[in-house]
């Protein structure tokens, strides 16, 4: 491909596959979203507008293009598995895409979705992707790679699943080889290369959310258990596993109790010293520790406040951002992570603008594909 090419970002989000294409010479020659807030961003940063339904814009009016780009949204598909061509799509999101292809046969391909797409709708949803796409003219990998920035030096857990293409109508059952670099291990991921300080006071947890924390470090610190398997629910030390519960249930409640009887005498204490965890909202009242005997101390991880309880983890790996009330937080530091930091977890460059509302950034990279995941792919798939 020569390096000055043309290229469409649908679903675009806050542009990271418009991030990745530019950095090999590529242009935007159309983008799709129907996000304000996204749409702001991507004309701060790239001088773009965003703001359109791809449902309502005609092929024809899309420009010519080397490069298709999309962060297609999952659906199911009604008709899965009755090879009905392209009308299989209709009436998901999809089908834009598709229809797009059929109009442009655009050269290649760069599609990106949630790791549990093979699963979806029984597998249904992926086997028509598939078949689409081939009748459409376009060779695939012989699977779609799954993929998470962790592999490649970046402290995010964040597996993906990428599918690439390119429009060869003659070698459509001919897989593409895709060599891609050797990955690096986790391993070699250090969390705090993305960690700048100091921060706004606003990121630091709160006197509550601080005192949660102590008392769990408190309890964990206690206890005779140091890997502890299963999730520690305070409500159930003492209730019996009935009958009624789900056995799943049952047999974390059967553990709970075993815990509580093998520690009986420093959980009375405990419990008793922190007013039996009344000030507590009820999700508070659940801790899970996931960093096995890697670190001490609740303030040695990186602790998310979830629904599921308090969850602690290991700090090489910072865990997928995905949610805006689930941000991580850096246990040495006892904040947050800032906006800025989950642009570098994203591989975004430090001159992207982020939103001034936080709550957006934080979905907003959390929507996002990883710049430097696309920019490997891209590297692989231009020397078709």
């Amino acid at each position: 491909m020569n390096k000055s090419f043309k290229f469409v970002d649908l679903f675009c989000g806050i542009g990271g596959f418009h991030q990745a294409l530019k950095s090999f010479g590529g242009e935007c020659v159309f983008a799709a979203d129907i996000d304000d807030n996204c749409d702001s961003l991507y004309k701060i940063n790239y001088g773009q507008n965003c703001k359109n339904d791809i449902t309502q814009v005609n092929e024809r009016d899309i420009p010519e293009h080397q490069v298709l780009c999309a962060g297609f949204p999952c659906q199911a598909f009604s008709k899965a598995g009755k090879r009905a061509g392209i009308n299989d799509a209709r009436g998901t999101l999809f089908f834009d895409i598709c229809r797009i292809l059929q109009h442009h046969k655009t050269k290649y391909i760069i599609l990106e979705n949630v790791r549990n797409l093979f699963s979806h709708d029984d597998g249904n949803t992926w086997k028509i992707i598939q078949t689409l796409l081939q009748d459409l003219g376009y060779r695939l990998t012989a699977k779609p790679l799954i993929l998470s920035p962790h592999q490649f030096g970046i402290p995010q857990f964040r597996e993906r699943v990428y599918i690439l293409g390119i429009y060869d109508p003659q070698n459509v059952n001919l897989p593409l080889d895709i060599n891609l670099p050797l990955l690096l291990s986790k391993e070699r991921n250090d969390i705090f290369d993305i960690i700048k300080e100091p921060v706004d006071k606003k990121y630091y947890i709160n006197e509550y959310e601080e005192k949660v924390l102590h008392t769990w470090d408190e309890f964990y610190q206690g206890i005779n258990l140091k890997v502890i398997g299963f999730p520690v629910w305070y409500d159930y030390f003492k209730e019996e596993a009935c009958d009624s519960l789900p056995t799943w249930k049952k047999e974390f409640v059967i553990k709970n109790n075993s815990l509580y009887q093998e520690n009986k005498e420093f959980i009375d204490k405990w419990e008793k010293k922190h007013n039996y965890l009344k000030d507590f909202k009820p999700t508070h009242r659940k801790f899970e520790w996931q960093a096995g005997k890697k670190i001490k101390s609740i303030w040695e991880g990186v602790i998310q406040f979830r629904p599921s309880g308090i969850r602690v983890k290991t700090p090489d790996l910072f865990p997928a951002l995905v949610a805006i009330v689930q941000i991580p937080i850096i246990g040495k530091y006892k904040r947050r992570l800032t906006p800025r930091e989950c642009a570098r977890l994203q591989s975004f460059p430090e001159d992207f603008v982020c939103d001034i509302n936080d709550l957006q950034a934080y979905k907003q990279f959390g929507n996002s594909v990883n710049v430097d995941i696309i920019k490997t792919l891209f590297n692989e798939l231009r020397k078709f």
